[in-house]
């Protein structure tokens, strides 16, 4: 689909990396030392030269930042400026720790909403297009970016706070939305309703959708069932609260690709902090450009992405991210010595006839196992146990539920329970 800046996106290796430190020598020239958190995490620094230096830079992390917070409430040491410079409060949603409030000034929030453009472009999305945004507008950023990315195009957005789903059906079609921003849970959860209710999907006019908050839309047997169900197409995007919209939907549908226009990316082995080889999976480190109300340098974002090269049929030579983002370095579950990720079972349910799952954590006879719950006929437990054990090499316990018995999400759907105990069962 469309490139929002071509003369960035498709610029030589070269170019980007002087474009990333120029970018980057001028966000420190605004940083320091008013910055107390980066001031005293990174002293007086000269300008980074060269990738040598920018890899001497010491990495953030969430938990410095949630640290830096309690010591001093409400906003820590990383706020550049004064209190009253700052127009917009988010924060994280606290799944994984403590929540991180987060501020932005005028213009790090339009730059927020420039990267959305990046986005929407990539998805085909204009100024004539009705955006509508499935999710109640609470403290969490995501689809308040959306909304700013939104308006900045020129396009209609349609708020769906504030509803329950077939209220927001019915809203999407009276006013006539020709796209949906939502989570790829809870676009299948419409779906659902949908179905529950009556109401054909496909003739609501929706062209496209687009999704965030988990890893499911670039999962293909995610996508394609809500391309069925929608008769729209599907595209995925990757943001962070800390960080901003990082990356957007290439066309050909196998992945996404960094910003690098507007963010420093690089691919760190977890452990050993080096750089992977190309094809090799690792956390995402991030350094936002644009921001310099809320900056983060080197952070790392806990995502876990496959480093796929520059060279790509759109025409981008932004970096890929082959399968978009993989699960997060936190989500990982070992089963018996094998390492496997939530979106990994979910690739393989989402190929049967399964209305919503759930995968529970249990400790059975002194070691880790694993149960999928599955809304389905009683026929499908028995053949996606096959699959998994085909398609990953495990053996684990599948069981049917009720129809509905199984939670619903709106926002990032959780779907792993643990239920160990330090007993065996």
């Amino acid at each position: 689909m469309g490139l929002y800046r071509p003369e960035f996106e498709t610029q030589s290796a070269e170019r980007l990396a002087t474009h990333q430190l120029a970018r980057l020598n001028q966000l420190l020239t605004r940083l320091l030392p008013g910055n107390r958190f980066y001031a005293g995490l990174l002293g007086a620094q000269a300008p980074v030269r060269d990738w040598s230096d920018y890899r001497r830079l010491p990495l953030t992390t969430k938990a410095m930042l949630v640290r830096d917070q309690a010591t001093l409430p409400p906003f820590g040491t990383i706020a550049t400026y004064a209190p009253e410079a700052y127009t917009a409060y988010h924060q994280t949603s606290g799944t994984t720790g403590a929540p991180l409030a987060v501020i932005d000034t005028p213009e790090s929030w339009a730059w927020w909403a420039e990267c959305w453009r990046y986005v929407y472009a990539a998805a085909g999305v204009g100024p004539a297009d009705r955006i509508f945004l499935a999710f109640s507008f609470g403290p969490f950023i995501g689809f308040w970016a959306a909304y700013a990315g939104a308006q900045a195009l020129g396009a209609a957005v349609i708020p769906g706070g504030g509803l329950d789903s077939a209220s927001r059906l019915a809203l999407m079609a009276r006013a006539q939305a020709t796209v949906l921003v939502s989570t790829p849970t809870y676009a299948l959860r419409l779906a659902e309703v949908a179905q529950d209710t009556g109401r054909a999907l496909g003739d609501l006019g929706v062209r496209a959708t687009v999704h965030a908050g988990e890893p499911g839309a670039s999962i293909p047997a995610v996508r394609d069932r809500i391309e069925a169900a929608w008769r729209a197409a599907c595209y995925d995007h990757a943001g962070g609260t800390e960080v901003g919209a990082y990356a957007m939907p290439c066309p050909q549908r196998d992945g996404l690709h960094l910003n690098e226009v507007e963010f420093i990316g690089e691919v760190l082995d977890p452990d050993t902090l080096a750089p992977v080889e190309d094809g090799a999976v690792g956390e995402l480190v991030l350094t936002n450009l644009g921001r310099p109300g809320w900056p983060v340098i080197r952070y790392r974002t806990g995502d876990l992405v496959r480093s796929g090269g520059r060279a790509c049929p759109c025409g981008r030579t932004l970096l890929k991210l082959p399968g978009g983002l993989l699960g997060r370095a936190d989500d990982l579950l070992v089963v018996r010595g094998i390492n496997i990720y939530p979106s990994a079972i979910e690739a393989i349910v989402r190929e049967f006839d399964v209305q919503e799952f759930r995968i529970v954590r249990r400790r059975r006879h002194a070691m880790d196992d694993l149960l999928i719950e599955v809304e389905s006929a009683a026929d499908v437990p028995a053949r996606l146990a096959g699959a998994f054990r085909q398609r990953l090499g495990l053996r684990l316990d599948t069981a049917a539920v009720p129809a509905g018995s199984l939670p619903r999400f709106e926002m990032k759907a959780r779907r792993v329970v643990d239920e160990r105990s330090s007993g065996d069962a």
